[in-house]
């Protein structure tokens, strides 16, 4: 129902803008005006954009219409080409659709005739005999760059109607050892089933469908069948061991796959689902039981979240084929940025900060919109010491960007160092906000009690800490990231009021937890500089600036710093920097990290999942 609660939520939430709309106590200079939201500095009022959604996943849906022949589309506003042919549900493991023909838009219309693009012998599906269809299509605009792919269902064979149509998923997700949980979307509304291990669960009318399945036996392949109207699809998963069994398994890391140069799937709207795509299925070729992947999915950047939903649908839809097999977990990173965008005459961005309200406008809020992930213990920033009121919500929500989850004898725990992130704060203070990088308190102190509980899990062996921002950046960040090039300065405002802790020395308080408080976290999994690299941080390496003044980590031992932030983002070439001469492997090329898991054993293998040569190998434990 989370879809559905939130449409509302946001309906609301229009209507109350320019009326009953607070300003979080947490911001400052922020003010509202007939006019709207704007940014005082001085005796200037910058406004924040009134922005528009360029496209919406509703546009997209085409308002399909039966007809005699086929279906008529109409995409609005929309001009370009269309490209579309059937998907081979139940005829292939991994069904994409077999484009085959390519028409353009005419005022943002289309007639598709079935009749004669599917006739004999181009009806592999079957449609004519089971009087029901499913066609995928590829919209590309003027330009030629793809902007998003979907799917319109049918049923007859002339007359036809349009059905509901699964435009994303089935995925899996929140699996453990006995259950997991399958959801999907649909074009409308539509009763829908799970049918797994002789079981038959519904989910009511909606759009939005999130079925969890529960009492399944561990380490057991499942077939599961997803029935939305007359429609079916048919799946397997494999629910993971009893914790601590210790038995070899794979998982797979990377991030960063906005889009990139090149064209073609390399640049479908926000995402480059070209290489997505092959990672994924370099991980389920080498029978990967999870991927991890640790932020900027997409472009982002975005100030509406209609908009923000289309780009993440075009990364969902890459991955898609291998999602309804195993389950891919994603954390937030800077380039889910969604805020109020403040702007001079000119047009130029004079602030950028999370947008409000944050239980239903926030960067967070739209993540957890698009994404199933556990809900931790941790709730927001709210009743921090920096808290300006205790009375009121003044920080988004941790639900579903930051929480562990389990594997066997792995846990794996996935922190936000984007939390209410101010894109402008590192060089214009005057909003408040959060800082890119930085770990706030409460985080610091859920992290601190999580890893605590691990240590003490004897059914863990090993744990990888995972967050967008490396604390060591090599090539690309190190004006930024957990180093802002030795400048312990930088740090988060709130309510006009810098936080005590600077981002070298909340570094340094990370990385005592994860070195000093705990013998089993391995590595600390990175993303957001576009280039696979491996540090291994002992107390011989570098890691401050000359002259620093304040407290120094003590490194009792060593841990594993991998950088994967190469899943199809523009790259960025390697830096010297004061840990260099430690930095190993360093490469430019896309690459997917397969960690082999061996009971007290751990060995890692980086693969290119282009040109599939092998980037780097080593034992890690």
């Amino acid at each position: 129902m989370k879809n559905q609660v939130l449409s509302v939520l946001l309906l609301l939430v229009n209507i109350l803008i320019g009326q009953n709309l607070e300003i979080p106590k947490s911001y400052s200079n922020i003010q509202k005006d007939d006019t709207g939201i704007f940014l005082e500095e001085g005796d200037q009022r910058y406004y924040a954009s009134q922005d528009n959604p360029r496209y919406t996943l509703e546009q997209f849906f085409g308002n399909p219409e039966g007809t005699e022949e086929g279906v008529q589309m109409d995409f609005g506003n929309f001009t370009g080409t269309i490209t579309y042919g059937l998907i081979p549900y139940g005829k292939a493991p991994h069904p994409l659709p077999v484009f085959r023909f390519v028409k353009t838009l005419e005022s943002g219309k289309v007639d598709i005739n079935i009749k004669r693009d599917f006739r004999y012998p181009y009806d592999f599906v079957d449609w004519q005999e089971n009087e029901r269809l499913s066609i995928g299509y590829r919209l590309a605009d003027e330009t030629g760059m793809v902007i998003y792919d979907g799917e319109v269902s049918l049923q007859g064979k002339g007359p036809f109607t349009v059905a509901p149509a699964l435009y994303e998923g089935p995925f899996v997700n929140m699996l453990t050892d006995t259950s997991a949980t399958i959801w999907f979307n649909t074009t409308l509304p539509v009763a829908a089933e799970l049918q797994i291990d002789g079981k038959t669960i519904t989910s009511p009318s909606a759009t939005y469908h999130e079925i969890e399945v529960a009492n399944l036996l561990p380490n057991t392949k499942y077939t599961y069948t997803v029935q939305y109207g007359d429609f079916t699809q048919q799946y397997h998963l494999k629910t993971a061991p009893k914790p601590g069994s210790k038995l070899p398994f794979v998982f797979a890391y990377t991030s960063d796959s906005r889009h990139a140069s090149g064209g073609g799937e390399r640049k479908i709207y926000g995402a480059n689902a070209y290489i997505m795509k092959k990672i994924a299925a370099v991980a389920y070729a080498n029978n990967a039981a999870f991927m991890q992947f640790s932020g900027d999915l997409i472009n982002g950047y975005l100030g509406t979240n209609s908009e923000t939903q289309v780009q993440y649908t075009n990364w969902k839809k890459a991955v898609e084929p291998f999602w309804h097999y195993m389950p891919f977990q994603v954390g937030m990173g800077n380039h889910e940025a969604l805020g109020y965008i403040f702007r001079d005459s000119t047009g130029r961005s004079k602030g950028f900060v999370d947008k409000f309200p944050f239980a239903t406008e926030s960067a967070e809020m739209a993540f957890a919109q698009a994404f199933v992930n556990p809900v931790s213990t941790l709730k927001s920033e709210d009743g921090s010491i920096y808290d300006p009121n205790t009375d009121t919500m003044d920080f988004p929500s941790y639900s579903e960007n930051v929480f562990h989850y389990r594997y066997d004898n792995v846990a794996v725990v996935v922190l936000n160092s984007d939390y209410w992130y101010a894109p402008s704060l590192s060089r214009n203070t005057a909003t408040s906000g959060g800082l890119h990088g930085y770990i706030m308190d409460q985080q610091l102190a859920w992290l601190d009690d999580t890893i605590r509980s691990l240590e003490k899990d004897a059914t863990i062996d090993h744990v990888f800490v995972t967050q967008h921002t490396p604390a060591f950046p090599n090539g690309g960040h190190s004006r930024d990231d957990m180093w802002y090039s030795g400048n312990n300065e930088k740090r988060p405002f709130v309510a006009g009021k810098p936080l005590e802790k600077g981002i070298i020395q909340r570094r340094d308080q990370y990385l005592d937890i994860l070195i000093n408080k705990s013998k089993k976290v391995l590595a600390i999994l990175t993303g957001d500089e576009h280039n696979y690299n491996r540090l291994q941080l002992t107390e011989k390496v570098t890691i401050y600036p000359e002259d620093y003044p304040y407290k120094k980590l003590e490194v009792s031992r060593p841990i594993y710093q991998i950088n994967n932030g190469a899943a199809g983002a523009p790259y960025y070439a390697q830096e010297v920097l004061p840990w260099s001469a430690h930095t190993k492997a360093f490469s430019v090329e896309n690459a997917v990290c397969l960690f082999y898991v061996d009971g007290p054993s751990v060995k890692m293998k980086v693969i290119n999942p282009d040109t599939l040569n092998t980037i780097d190998e080593i034992v890690l434990r």
